[in-house]
């Protein structure tokens, strides 16, 4: 079973349509022991970091999410919800992530004629031979993105690719058992699909 978090901070419904789409039960919650009992977690993640962090706070979710990516079973954050895996963020000084991964969330820099939030289709930087979500992937496969800010992690053995918007931004997090996508697979074409069918059948 699937378990997407339901935590009011998400695009969720997209995300469910394709992984059930995939062919996997797909349950919504925001319950701690649904969500422990999960064979695999999805936490998406659409707003504001510090928002995001208080609604996990409200459905007491943070130590449950916490145990979970230390559980060895496969966990993903999308977008805003890969973001809250890290330390803390530009976006909301006082808030603090999850720290599941060491680092950052920067503000993505203004440059020249580039408009913030980089929207639209991008391409990756496939910087780990051996990952395990983006198996099949090609570098320069195109993904749909939309964010304001970026990820800098501390550890870069923890990141599977890259993408270059003004600055190089750190957008596919693999580390053990959790995974995490700052794009939106779910809206990614048929390359996104591929990328959710990796983490759904990830052992």
């Amino acid at each position: 079973m699937v378990v997407i978090i339901d935590y009011d901070a998400g695009n969720i419904k997209s995300v469910e349509k394709a992984v059930e789409y995939l062919g996997s039960d797909v349950v919504l919650s925001n319950d701690k022991k649904i969500i422990k009992s999960a064979d695999r977690v999805i936490l998406p993640g659409v707003g504001a970091f510090g928002d995001a962090m208080d609604n996990l706070k409200k459905y007491d979710l943070v130590e449950t999410i916490r145990d979970y990516a230390k559980s060895g079973n496969p966990f993903l954050g999308i977008c805003l919800g890969m973001q809250i895996l890290f330390e803390n963020s530009d976006e909301d000084k006082e808030a603090e992530g999850l720290s599941v991964i060491k680092g950052s969330i920067k503000k993505i820099p203004a440059k020249d004629s580039f408009k913030i939030p980089h929207m639209g289709w991008n391409n990756l930087n496939i910087t780990k031979n051996n990952s395990r979500i983006l198996k099949g992937i090609d570098s320069e496969s195109y993904v749909y993105f939309v964010h304001s800010y970026y990820a800098d992690a501390c550890d870069k053995n923890d990141i599977s690719a890259t993408c270059d918007y003004t600055t190089t931004m750190d957008v596919v997090v693999e580390r053990d058992n959790v995974f995490g996508c700052q794009f939106h697979p779910e809206k990614s074409s048929n390359t996104g699909l591929h990328i959710l069918k990796n983490f759904l059948e990830i052992k």
